[in-house]
């Protein structure tokens, strides 16, 4: 190991661990790799949705998730992970469900462009839109939208968590549904850290500090509904300071597929 052949031939230094003080630094995000993590993000939305426009009802979720693998790995993207849900399963692994028609679709998933995640998730529908499902999707929006509202330079990290509640409570399927925030870009939970009410676990270190020009956090709503099964949102939002700007923040509706 390189801290080995360091504490040999400098035998009178003493070694500190920096960790913390590396990913503070790296909470704040320069020009370029603001702009990675916009491609990247954008790259994991435009695959997810030629994944909906090309697959439907009768394909297994095993075949999703690989088209998606290749979707990404086709616009350049190293292939982290993807969690889907069909139906109402809140099974997310890749196995050999058949997708039937009627039933949602939930596409979650990271990929790796340059050595940075872009992490969203998207929604797709196998047959006619109802009332219902606009609803309850638009639901999942408004908190989406309000926990985005007051985001700027200077104002409290935890501050994110207070809009989103104003959202949940004037929901009608707020018993239903989950927020979290967090930090992005070389990993899916780094600095900014916001809560710790969340896997992993760490401590809410910038709960109660202000936010920074640069910081990039990930803002997530989800909703387990017993009859309509899993809709979820997931956008990739950078602080700026004036306000912030959403990375990849296309096909954010019911996206019908197959079609």
């Amino acid at each position: 190991m390189a801290y080995g052949v360091l504490k040999e031939r400098l035998p009178d230094a003493e070694f500190v661990d920096a960790t913390f003080t590396l990913e503070i630094l790296r909470a704040v995000k320069s020009k370029e790799e603001l702009e990675i993590l916009r491609l990247a993000s954008e790259k994991v939305v435009d695959a997810m949705l030629a994944v909906f426009r090309s697959y439907g009802p009768g394909s297994t979720k095993r075949e999703i998730f690989e088209a998606l693998r290749a979707e990404e790995t086709s616009r350049g993207l190293k292939f982290e992970y993807a969690l889907t849900n069909m139906g109402t399963s809140l099974n997310r692994a890749p196995y050999d469900q058949i997708w039937q028609k009627n039933e949602i679709l939930a596409l979650d998933s990271g990929g790796n462009y340059k050595g940075y995640i872009g992490d969203v998730t998207r929604m797709g529908y196998s047959g006619m839109l109802d009332q219902e499902l606009i609803d309850l999707l638009g639901q999942v929006e408004d908190v989406q939208q309000t926990a985005r509202k007051g985001l700027r330079a200077g104002v409290r990290g935890g501050d994110i968590f207070v809009w989103a509640q104003e959202a949940l409570r004037r929901s009608s399927a707020r018993d239903m549904m989950s927020f979290w925030a967090h930090g992005m870009g070389l990993i899916s939970h780094e600095a900014p850290w916001l809560t710790s009410n969340t896997l992993p676990t760490y401590p809410a270190y910038h709960a109660d500090k202000p936010l920074e020009a640069g910081m990039v956090i990930s803002i997530e709503t989800e909703l387990h509904h017993k009859t309509r099964g899993f809709i979820k949102l997931e956008d990739t939002v950078a602080i700026t300071d004036t306000g912030w700007e959403a990375f990849g923040d296309g096909g954010r509706g019911w996206n019908i597929c197959g079609s």
